[in-house]
């Protein structure tokens, strides 16, 4: 269950009790939780903290859902479900109640907003790309940044990009770095043609080398075919007539012959059939070269 479901599946004297039905009518409810008094929020604070009150923790969170609506809003660049990102901002949120500390003073709003964009900031560099743009700390420093600098920019001249690294305290060889990242698009490794495309589609994997694409190994395996053929041939002709057939019904004709069909033919028993069969291949494995590595 999700915290933002879990959270709705309790009792409160909020209307977000039960399905909703949409993520707009989540919106239009949430909108209509109280706002809290700086005393009533430092009350409930206390229950939850001293008395580990989790209605009053309930409380907390539902009043501030609306300014969870109102951060992820903010994150609708990034071409991600908006529900998603307000289910991951209120993650954040439970966050900051469970950690929030009403004697310093401060209001739950100003404490939880860091815990709110960290969590929807996790959530996008996970899922904005299929493979992760940012990993160090510079980087995702970088990543929001910069997606904001260069809203109204085409790419960055010299002097633009080591303006923007100053800004943001990192080299300016990164800020390059990640520019090329944000302009890149993912690519599947292995595409697959469109629907009433006939033309190839060709992706990342067509231009790997494959072990089997050196020459000389395959001038090698060409030649060792053909000289495995040509011993064959030659010892299917040392064999006696009988036993040549056997083989090539068995083994080198459509349909194979069964040891019964041919016992039959030879008027002779399957088993010796067999037996026949089994003395021809030895002859043969004698004759032909070993595999080539």
């Amino acid at each position: 269950m999700s915290a933002q479901t879990a959270l709705m599946a309790q009792p409160t004297d909020f209307g977000l009790a039960g399905p909703l039905g949409s993520f707009e009518a989540y919106v239009d409810r949430v909108s209509r939780v109280p706002v809290l008094s700086r005393e009533e929020e430092q009350r409930l604070a206390r229950r939850f903290r001293d008395q580990d009150d989790l209605d009053a923790a309930r409380q907390l969170v539902l009043s501030h859902l609306r300014f969870v609506v109102h951060i992820a809003r903010g994150y609708g660049g990034y071409g991600l479900p908006l529900s998603d990102l307000v289910q991951e901002g209120n993650v954040g949120l439970m966050k900051a109640v469970k950690r929030f500390d009403p004697a310093v003073g401060v209001r739950l709003v100003s404490f939880a907003v860091h815990w709110i964009r960290a969590e929807i900031h996790e959530y996008v560099l996970r899922n904005w790309r299929l493979v992760r743009i940012a990993t160090t700390k510079a980087q995702r420093k970088l990543f929001f940044n910069l997606r904001r600098l260069k809203r109204n920019l085409s790419w960055l001249s010299a002097e633009e990009t080591r303006a923007v690294a100053a800004d943001l305290g990192v080299p300016a060889a990164e800020v390059a770095e990640m520019e090329q990242r944000l302009a890149a698009h993912d690519m599947s490794f292995d595409p697959l043609p469109a629907a009433g495309d006939e033309d190839e589609s060709y992706g990342p994997a067509a231009y790997l080398s494959a072990p089997e694409a050196d020459p000389a190994r395959q001038v090698e395996s060409a030649d060792w075919d053909q000289d495995s053929s040509a011993q064959l041939a030659a010892g299917l002709k040392s064999l006696d007539a009988r036993s040549r057939a056997i083989v090539q019904r068995r083994w080198l004709a459509t349909p194979k012959a069964t040891l019964h069909e041919l016992a039959a033919e030879f008027g002779v028993s399957a088993e010796r059939i067999r037996q026949i069969e089994a003395a021809a291949f030895a002859r043969l494995r004698g004759l032909l070269p070993a595999p080539a590595v």
